[in-house]
């Protein structure tokens, strides 16, 4: 039986070393290729029955490990591995705090990525040799309980939640998703509701806990909700 594989990284020439890498152990595998967030929550939808999600932390439009958690709560059953640059302690047990089955940083080798994803495949977690867990932080149960309402979002909200985290406003949404500027405000709506908050502003900033590098959080535009 074929295994499919959803590879979902912004750079070309990764995307073909990570499928080279799999395909050394697995010559039939097939591949599915996003290069942001917009084009792999739109690859989900239209392949439900994928075995596997390879996912780059810093492609358009993931904030941080926001993507991780919407997949997560909207594709359960998926695996999910994290392959990213950024590959400190801290970004490690992120990843797995909210619900990556593996993390692989992008300087492995490629005969041990490929012996990474087969472990997670037989359903074992993958971490780097040598990673040690770091402390929990007090925020991490508040980190955790925005990562539940992140993924309770539906595909859409999750794109104009990300659209407000890149400084846009209600107009410039509607242009990009091309629907109306009254279904966007309806969509912030549901967004600050299910966040449990009351700004655009509020709605940033608690997905900003979610990210990597929680400094290059700015607040959106003023705007009326």
């Amino acid at each position: 039986m074929t295994r499919q594989i959803i590879v979902a990284d912004d750079h070309p020439l990764f995307r073909e070393a990570l499928k080279a890498a799999v395909g050394r152990l697995d010559t039939g595998t097939s591949f599915i290729e996003a290069d942001s967030v917009a084009t792999l929550l739109a690859t989900l939808e239209a392949h439900t029955d994928a075995d596997l999600l390879l996912l780059d932390l810093n492609m358009p439009g993931a904030q941080g490990f926001n993507a991780l958690a919407h997949v997560r709560g909207s594709r359960p059953g998926l695996p999910v591995v994290v392959v990213s640059a950024d590959d400190d302690a801290q970004t490690i047990a992120g990843a797995l705090r909210y619900g990556a089955q593996g993390f692989i940083p992008k300087s492995t080798e490629a005969g041990q990525i490929g012996q990474a994803i087969e472990s997670v495949l037989a359903g074992e977690i993958y971490t780097p040799p040598g990673f040690h867990p770091p402390r929990a932080s007090q925020d991490s149960d508040e980190d955790l309980r925005i990562a539940r309402r992140i993924a309770e979002l539906t595909p859409q909200q999750f794109r104009v939640l990300g659209m407000l985290c890149a400084g846009l406003l209600n107009k410039q949404i509607a242009y990009e998703l091309d629907v109306s500027e009254a279904t966007v405000k309806a969509h912030v709506t549901a967004i600050l509701r299910k966040l449990a908050v009351a700004t655009r502003t509020q709605a940033v900033l608690a997905a900003g806990r979610l990210a990597v590098d929680r400094a290059s959080v700015k607040p959106p535009p003023e705007e009326a909700e």
